[in-house]
């Protein structure tokens, strides 16, 4: 068998030196030349947008560029720089990078394409590009990266139509011409900024997971964007993403595609219940990352995250000009689980005493303040704020945002977010665009200094996004890390054949070594062993072939259930070796098992389903004839901690089947809960094997047992 990983049990994954990269004081632009739209436009956006470093230009076709003498390689530099821009033929990139970093300069900026995107031959030389990050210490970006931006650094890509304002957001993109054309653009319209963004490109040496790593630790990084295609090593992801989740720093990700969960066929039920984007969710949730649908979604919360300091709770008061958005945002906000508290006591009165809202009898939450509200927004703050009832605050404004009235509302709505001591949300969902197309609105002016959301939806999931991570940070800090978990993983001494199914002689140690309960079994190789095995486990028993050849001997009437006498037995040992034998070799069969039959309980399945990128995931939901009926399962990235097992438990009808009995008592989740432990423990310690299908695992007041156990390896 072969050992865990040792990095799974080392250290939390290093955080790399990237500010020579983000604020270097000295580039090289080595293929520097104002005819090249990548490299020209690179150095145009560097200078106009107040780089005040050292600019080299490197090409030895040139001899002067942009007023600056231009140097025909980089040995040539009277100066080893901070940062080498790299914007030359793919077959040149190695030599040059090499050059870089035999000079030590400590990072390299490849913009050049065609690379393991491209052919055989790019892929070789993005081997090539790898191997030389290791054997001369130097980082690399990209290649095929379309650069990178610090608004409080340096500006480094082609595709950044304007200079970039000192912002609070880092943002990590697999895609250059999105994070560049699509989501800093976006933004900036909407007066939302950057800290840093980052277009990954191939990933040849610095990874995702390597920037994530890094802004998660800088004090001008309030929250982390990241848009994914997919990630080679997803446990440093996990790892740092928890790290960065516990430490304060929310992490956002738009994830496309399906996972890369295997494809193949498996031989288990657990297998074909697992989903191709079940496994990223899984690891997601556990290490604390919020998944978010699209861009805007990504940026808006985002916004909240940047905005506000740390939300209380998810107490939420709403107070709204429209009876109807009132209604509205009652219905989102419970779809959100955001609480909505009574009005009422002194907060109502105040309310009750302002004679502007031509209010009768009282007030909900949502409050439906009227368009006159409008009018006496300080003295419904000074109400509403000073209620203790509430964490955070929505006003949404159903009014135009670009007439005369506007005016004060925007003002009236700046000073009171300013000075409120939780967070308040500004909804203005009315007519946005001006008569004069060339003034500035109010409400745009007002989005200057404080967050304005225009849409409800997004306006909520803004707000449900800051209390979820609040519950997520004390969640993942509240359990063990994933380096604690690896570290304490217990690998037996097991030496398991590869490539099959195993037979039960083979399958009992492993399940035993995990405490993972199985219902008594015994195997007979011949009729009278058979009776004697009945005779010992008790009457009824089951009957059941054990050959690695059958996985599925159901399917072809190599089971027995329900026999009481020894004549039974006798019968069934011939009748389940002959349906057997119709389909196998006497080779593939090693006998038949013999088990009593398990009373009544609730039946669940549990196990393991091998994966590509993710080894393996576990999975747990109704099991039986459940499984099918309900088509409702959990999923976990192996190893896990007991909470990560119950939320998972508490997600599908199980916890509901265990604690609602009708006409019996109610069964603790928390044996349950151990189980799943101890199959996520067998998939993260023991790498040979593949998948586990224990269905159905009948769980009674003495505990869970599985009836059937199925264990395959990997070749």
């Amino acid at each position: 068998m072969e050992p865990i990983d040792p990095s799974l049990s080392s250290a939390d994954p290093a955080i790399p030196e990237l500010d020579p990269l983000f604020d270097p004081d000295s580039v090289a632009v080595v293929g520097a030349s104002p005819d090249s739209f990548y490299s020209g436009n690179l150095v145009a956006n560097l200078l106009d947008y107040g780089f005040e470093g050292t600019l080299y230009p490197v090409n030895p076709g040139r001899d002067e560029v942009w007023g600056r003498e231009c140097y025909d390689d980089i040995d040539d530099l009277p100066e080893t720089v901070d940062l080498a821009v790299v914007s030359v033929p793919r077959e040149y990139v190695v030599d040059v990078v090499t050059t870089a970093g035999e000079r030590g300069v400590p990072v390299a900026l490849v913009l050049t394409a065609g690379f393991s995107e491209a052919d055989e031959e790019g892929q070789r030389l993005a081997s090539r590009l790898a191997e030389t990050a290791a054997d001369t210490d130097i980082r690399i970006v990209g290649p095929n990266c379309i650069g990178v931006m610090a608004a409080r650094g340096a500006t480094l890509t082609s595709t950044c139509s304007r200079q970039p304002q000192p912002g609070r957001i880092g943002l990590v993109s697999q895609s250059g011409a999105l994070a560049f054309t699509t989501f800093f653009e976006r933004a900036a319209d909407r007066d939302l900024h950057f800290s840093h963004i980052v277009s990954t490109g191939n990933e040849a040496d610095l990874t995702l997971t390597d920037y994530v790593a890094y802004l998660a630790e800088r004090e001008t990084v309030d929250v982390i964007c990241t848009y994914v295609e997919g990630i080679e090593d997803p446990e440093r992801f996990m790892r740092v993403a928890e790290r960065a989740t516990r430490d304060g720093t929310p992490v956002l990700t738009v994830k496309i595609g399906q996972s890369d969960l295997a494809e193949a066929a498996t031989l288990s039920h657990t297998g074909s219940l697992t989903g191709s984007d079940d496994a990223w969710r899984a690891a997601f949730d556990q290490s604390g990352v919020q998944r978010v649908p699209d861009i805007p979604d990504l940026l808006s919360r985002a916004n909240a995250h940047t905005a506000y300091d740390t939300v209380d709770g998810d107490r939420l008061c709403i107070a709204s000009t429209s009876g109807g958005l009132a209604s509205l945002l009652a219905d989102m906000a419970a779809e959100r689980d955001l609480a909505l508290p009574d009005i009422d006591g002194a907060t109502e009165r105040a309310l009750l005493d302002i004679d502007e809202l031509l209010t009768y009898g009282g007030f909900n939450n949502p409050a439906d303040i009227r368009g006159y509200g409008a009018e006496v927004l300080p003295a419904i703050a000074d109400a509403l704020l000073s209620d203790d009832a509430f964490d955070a605050y929505v006003f949404a404004i159903g009014l135009p945002g670009v007439d005369d009235r506007a005016e004060t509302i925007a003002a009236d709505l700046e000073r009171i977010v300013t000075a409120a001591d939780d967070p308040v949300y500004v909804l203005w969902t009315g007519r946005k665009e001006p008569d004069d197309p060339t003034v500035t609105p109010p409400y745009a002016r007002l989005r200057e200094s404080v967050p304005v959301y225009e849409d409800p939806g997004r306006c909520l999931d803004a707000v449900a996004s800051t209390t979820e991570y609040v519950a997520d940070r004390d969640r993942v800090a509240d359990r063990p890390s994933r380096r604690e978990l690896a570290a304490a993983l217990d690998v037996p001494d097991l030496d398991l054949p590869r490539g099959r199914v195993l037979e039960w002689r083979e399958t009992e140690p492993l399940l035993d070594a995990f405490d993972i309960p199985v219902v008594e079994t015994r195997v007979a190789t011949d009729p009278e062993a058979a009776v004697a095995a009945a005779e010992a486990v008790g009457y009824p028993v089951v009957l059941k072939i054990d050959s690695p050849a059958l996985p599925h001997r159901t399917d072809v009437g190599a089971v027995a259930l329900g026999l009481d006498t020894p004549q039974a037995v006798r019968e069934a040992y011939r009748d389940v070796r002959e349906a057997a034998l119709a389909h196998v070799d006497e080779s593939d069969v090693a006998g038949v098992l013999v088990q009593p039959m398990v009373g009544d309980g609730v039946e669940a399945i549990l196990g393991v389903a091998p994966g590509d990128v993710f080894d393996s995931v576990v999975t747990v939901g109704p099991g039986g004839v459940l499984v099918e009926a309900l088509d409702e399962s959990a999923t976990l990235v192996p190893p896990f901690a007991p909470a990560d097992a119950r939320r998972a438990v508490e997600e599908t009808a199980l916890a509901d089947l265990l604690t609602d009995r009708r006409g019996g008592d109610a069964l603790p989740v928390e044996d349950v809960v151990d189980l799943l432990v101890n199959v996520g423990d067998l998939a993260a310690s023991v790498d040979a094997v593949a998948e586990i299908d224990l269905n159905p695992v009948v769980i009674a007041a003495d505990g869970p047992v599985a009836v059937d156990a199925l264990v395959r390896t990997r070749d």
